[in-house]
């Protein structure tokens, strides 16, 4: 329970210890929610003004995000979703003005280390590599996976990032690796709105963290709203809290989720809460589902449209009540921790530092554009000063430098139209149509590495880097079945690397259903090689989760075609979406030996990828990490 003492402190009393709060703090934390609230509403103004294409914002569930960033630790991961703006702020991994920058789509990894402008706004991620593709060191700096369009894709992940402080904690093998865990006292903490929780990705997550008892916090962000539908026709009841009860576990020591219903205005109540679930998940790797709700969005699901279209007049008023901000500043004058005055001259000086932070985002976006358009309009007046094209060439540079704000393929587009307007003209280097033609080609040569470079890693450790190793049989190489060769390089995979774990339907106890995996479970160990249940989307999810954090996952699946759902989340895509800066390093794989003295028998065995048995898809994601 939070209590305000004489001094401005206030404290939060746990069974175990007392974090004390002092009146800045709760200030710092007023100032930086106004703040991320004051970037929402200047986010939506930037869309409808035609300066950004497209919004999402986090408004509404500030309070929460920050008390969540408070149970935050180094080492920590997070995997969310598009609303975790205040959060991001909060641990410092993204500023406002690189927030800005990812909404104008600015395709710099400088001035937008999140995505280099290649995704959606509001997408986070950190960078897990240096730049010579080493790993960085993961317990000093807090962590985030790349954000995913796709709702929900985001969870399947977070069963690898927990999975991987069970085995840095269990695994003498592993108490080296310490870039990546300090004893696995990391937590992994997930985010989704209430209505992406329909989906499945959501309950086979909560499932496989139940079973594998794994460190991980849950939030879920309940608005009672999925765009125009309400609760009552996404969730069974109408309430989330009621169906994951049984997901609660019975009593210390049993299997099971602690499971805390929390209001999203109740500033003093979310931090105990966070700091309470936190934990118990670091300390006892319980994991915890924290159902925030009273939430509210006062701008609506997006800049697509208003919520006034479909909330009542009762609600609105209610969430006007209710907003967490509002709620924030009463407590703060109820306690006593600042004057009115005092917080109306925060709340002035977060409106200016937005916009001026804005500003400067939207200067370095559009400086280097209006430089282009200068340069593509000298050289149509070049054009037009020598050949009789000239009044079609001079309209279509008028019409450019009148746009208020060009983009890009507004000057490659006028470029164009000057181009075909003078088809006939000579085209020699030297010429004035010349010269135009190769600003074009170099214009255009620099945007495919602007916006489409990194399809594949370029670290030295890029799957394309690889060298063939072709199999070399010995003259009396006897023969025998597939699976007994692909046991025996399993073996050896195993014995060769600690980082490496194998899971997956049938692949413990049985040894796979084609006996490619007997009797590795026993000679390595039940966390080296264990089963998993049928939930195709996670198992891929660990792997990916896993491999985020320095192990060498080798999942395997029966069902292709269902696995490859979880390739929502598949990380080859993350070097692209993030400009080579967010993709997590490919594990070094064991190949088989150059010569053996066996050969398969029956079907013909092609050479099998080491850190799959699954599909092409997955395996793909495993290596491209």
């Amino acid at each position: 329970m939070l209590e305000t003492q004489a001094k401005k402190t206030t404290k939060v009393r746990e069974p175990d210890r007392q974090l004390v709060m002092s009146a800045a703090d709760v200030l710092r934390d007023y100032s930086l929610a106004v703040q991320s609230r004051q970037a929402s509403l200047v986010g939506r103004r930037e869309v409808l003004s035609g300066k950004a294409k497209f919004g999402i914002f986090g408004d509404g569930k500030e309070v929460a995000q920050i008390a969540m960033a408070k149970a935050f630790r180094p080492g920590d991961y997070r995997t969310g979703y598009y609303r975790d703006q205040t959060f991001m702020f909060a641990i410092g991994a993204t500023t406002i003005q690189q927030f800005f920058a990812q909404l104008y789509a600015h395709a710099d990894v400088v001035a937008e280390p999140n995505s280099a402008g290649r995704q959606m706004n509001s997408h986070f991620a950190t960078r897990l590599l240096n730049d010579d593709g080493t790993w960085r060191d993961q317990t000093q700096q807090f962590n985030s996976a790349a954000d995913l369009s796709p709702t929900a894709s985001q969870m399947p992940r977070l069963v690898g990032l927990g999975y991987a402080s069970r085995l840095y904690r269990e695994l003498d093998d592993l108490k080296d690796m310490t870039l990546f865990s300090r004893g696995g006292n990391e937590v992994a903490f997930g985010t989704i709105g209430n209505a992406s929780t329909a989906e499945g990705h959501f309950w086979e997550t909560v499932n496989a963290i139940g079973v594998l008892r794994l460190p991980v916090v849950i939030s879920i962000w309940d608005d009672e709203y999925g765009i125009s539908v309400p609760n009552i026709h996404q969730i069974t009841k109408g309430n989330l809290s009621e169906v994951l009860a049984g997901f609660r576990r019975e009593a210390e020591g049993e299997p099971g989720f602690e499971i805390f219903t929390v209001k999203g205005w109740d500033y003093p109540a979310l931090i105990e809460t966070y700091a309470r679930a936190a934990e118990l998940a670091r300390a006892e790797h319980v994991p915890a589902i924290i159902h925030v709700i009273e939430m509210t969005q006062p701008q609506g699901h997006s800049t697509s449209g208003s919520h006034e279209r479909y909330k009542s007049s009762e609600r609105l008023a209610w969430e006007q009540e209710y907003d967490c901000l509002r709620k924030l500043r009463e407590w703060i004058l109820e306690q006593r921790l600042a004057a009115p005055g005092e917080l109306d001259n925060l709340e002035r000086n977060a409106e200016k530092l937005v916009e001026n932070f804005r500003a400067k985002a939207w200067q370095a976006f559009t400086r280097p554009i209006y430089d282009e358009r200068q340069e593509a309009a000298r050289l149509m007046e070049a054009v037009e000063t020598q050949l009789p094209q000239a009044e079609a060439v001079a309209a279509v540079r008028r019409r450019l430098l009148t746009r208020e704000t060009p983009f890009r393929r507004d000057v490659l587009s006028a470029v164009g139209e000057a181009l075909a307007a003078t088809r006939d003209a000579p085209r020699g280097p030297e010429s004035p149509v010349g010269r135009l033609l190769a600003w074009q080609r170099a214009q255009l040569e620099a945007n495919r590495e602007r916006y489409g470079s990194h399809l594949y890693s370029r670290s030295a450790e890029s799957a394309l880097h690889v060298t063939e190793v072709k199999p070399v049989y010995l003259a009396d190489a006897r023969l025998v079945p597939g699976a007994q060769l692909l046991n025996a390089a399993f073996d050896a995979m195993l014995a060769r690397d600690p980082r490496v774990v194998a899971f997956g339907e049938d692949v413990g106890y049985l040894g796979g259903v084609n006996q490619t995996w007997a009797g590795l479970q026993k000679k390595h160990g039940p966390l080296r090689v264990s089963d998993t249940g049928i939930r195709e989307a996670t198992i891929i999810g660990q792997a990916i989760g896993l491999a985020l954090r320095g192990c060498g996952p080798s999942p395997k699946s029966s069902t292709s075609t269902t696995c490859s759902t979880a390739c929502k989340s598949c990380p080859t895509t993350w070097p692209r979406s993030t400009g080579g800066r967010a993709a997590g390093r490919r594990p070094r794989s064991s190949s088989a030996p150059a010569a053996t003295g066996w050969r398969a028998s029956g079907t013909p065995v092609r050479p099998w990828p080491p850190w799959s048995t699954c599909c092409a898809g997955c395996t793909s994601a495993c290596r491209a990490t």
